[in-house]
């Protein structure tokens, strides 16, 4: 699911607007970025924590090699999903439940429709990409 899909099924799950929802979502990640991006953590119980990692300098080794190398100190972001999110991942039955309609899953991967349509198009694009002989020059 991509941005434009997200906002179209919080705004029909929610009733809302979609210019709204993308608003605040445009909003809420900005703010979440601005604040980790100066130290601080935010926490969405339930949900996800994001928090700026500072990593120290250190000493490592060359794969390849096996030469020791100094690796620099760095900074990370750090998302961390907390216990409720988990849950519900793991066990989809805990999940929040949509309101009807709103979003239905793509088709699996493994289904006889998306294995069709693969073949159909693979077929296709085959036949495009044929080279045509030219006729033998005789001499």
């Amino acid at each position: 699911m991509n941005r434009r899909e997200l906002v179209k099924v919080v705004a029909a799950h929610g009733e809302l607007d979609t210019k709204q929802v993308d608003a605040t979502l445009r909003t809420l990640t900005e703010v979440i970025t601005a604040v980790v991006a100066k130290g601080e953590p935010v926490n969405i119980s339930g949900f996800a924590k994001f928090a700026k990692v500072e990593r120290p300098a250190r000493a490592g080794r060359n794969p390849a090699t096996g030469e020791p190398i100094r690796i620099k100190a760095s900074k990370k972001a750090r998302i961390t999903p907390l216990k409720g999110f988990k849950e519900a991942v793991m066990s989809p039955r805990q999940a929040p439940k949509l309101a009807r309609g709103v979003w239905s899953p793509p088709p699996a991967a493994g289904s006889s429709s998306g294995a069709a349509a693969k073949k159909a198009t693979a077929g296709r694009s085959a036949s495009k990409t044929a080279v045509k002989k030219a006729p033998a020059k005789r001499s």
